[in-house]
């Protein structure tokens, strides 16, 4: 499974079975920081 980071708050997010960063809606934002999906690498 792959991670992503948030570029503005370094929150990780983990992928996990069934939950791929990908298949997050557009409107998902981190639970952290509140930065868009577009801010993860």
């Amino acid at each position: 499974m792959s991670q992503y980071i948030c570029m503005v708050c370094n929150f990780l997010y983990y992928e996990r079975e069934g939950k791929a960063f990908e298949d997050l809606p557009e409107e998902w934002v981190c639970p952290q920081c509140g930065a868009p999906k577009s801010h993860f690498q």
